[in-house]
């Protein structure tokens, strides 16, 4: 298992319907990068992501970094401050995660130069009532600007490309998914606890590619853990859950003003209506237009799953106002 250049076009119509929805504006994502635009208008920063635009000829239109051109990478990197980190860097950090959770270092692999040496045997947790493996996976963490998601997940090392065995993987999901391997007896169970951990992780990106493969890159996740325990393809229906609640929990937004890209955010109320709510899980129960300001405001909203309610990301920062 490793990366290809062309997953975005072996994903069937449903999952990338699903995976390229903004659940905002309830339309697609936006390019968000003029990296595109020679091969169309249609490929211009402001127009949404359609499946035609990235399938059958155009399979191969969105590609990893580790794919791009130097120019392109170097491009980016000036207009949009992107660089991706190697995984070795994210791991130590991801480790200093844990090392607070748990109050002590080096729980799930240590450190030794640029690589890490995963333990061995299962995951032992503090005595403390409020350190179970479950409140583990219900934790919640988020990576910002998150590009490929290589905190979340590290099927591949970002910058050289090379392929990541499942049992030394270093993501925050991964250790989760890891975490329930260890601790489920059956099917059922590991994907209660799977679908949990997927719900517990949140990103956001400004650039409509990079979001859709970090998109892209837990949804697949998800597959090479449920093939690596049961030897087996999880059934349509599961991976339909799963994508959606990915496109809730990874979402695109400007970070200077928790807006959608390109959004003139104006002062305005925001009104709680009774679709802030989720009684039922379906792609269409929601009526946006309590969620969307009269003003013309898109500030950006996420799911907390734990709650069932929708919410302003903005109200969520640190000294942010409500309006």
């Amino acid at each position: 298992m490793g990366i290809e250049d062309d997953e975005i076009g072996k994903l069937n119509k449903k999952v990338l319907s699903t995976l390229l929805m903004d659940r905002t504006t309830r339309k697609n994502i936006l390019w968000g990068t003029s990296d595109y635009e020679d091969l169309g208008t249609e490929y211009s920063a402001g127009n949404q992501m359609k499946i035609n635009l990235i399938t059958g000829w155009n399979s191969k239109s969105i590609r990893p970094r580790v794919f791009k051109a130097q120019d392109q990478k170097e491009g980016r990197t000036r207009e949009r401050a992107e660089v991706f980190t190697p995984s070795w860097v994210c791991n130590a950090q991801n480790n200093l995660v844990d090392e607070q959770w748990f109050g002590k270092a080096d729980v799930f692999n240590r450190t030794d130069g640029n690589r890490w040496i995963t333990t061995n045997g299962a995951i032992a947790f503090p005595e403390e009532k409020t350190k179970s493996w479950e409140q583990y996976i219900d934790a919640k963490r988020l990576e910002i600007t998150c590009g490929e998601a290589p905190y979340l997940v590290s099927r591949y090392d970002s910058v050289s490309g090379e392929p990541i065995p499942v049992k030394d993987r270093i993501g925050l999901l991964d250790r989760k998914l890891r975490v329930i391997n260890e601790n489920t007896n059956d099917k059922e169970e590991w994907m209660f606890w799977a679908r949990r951990a997927i719900e517990s992780i949140y990103g956001y990106e400004f650039q409509g590619d990079n979001l859709l493969l970090a998109r892209v890159n837990i949804f697949n996740t998800y597959i090479e853990y449920y093939k690596d325990r049961f030897e087996e393809e999880p059934d349509a229906k599961t991976l339909n859950q799963i994508a959606l609640v990915i496109s809730w929990n990874l979402w695109q937004m400007d970070g200077f003003n928790y807006a959608i890209p390109y959004c003139e955010v104006k002062e305005g109320p925001y009104q709680t209506t009774i679709f802030d709510f989720w009684p039922e899980e379906t792609d269409d129960y929601f009526d946006y237009s309590g969620l969307i300001d009269p003003k013309g405001q898109e500030l950006c909203k996420i799911h907390d799953w734990r709650s069932k309610k929708t919410l302003l990301f903005k109200d969520l920062v640190a000294g942010g106002d409500k309006k």
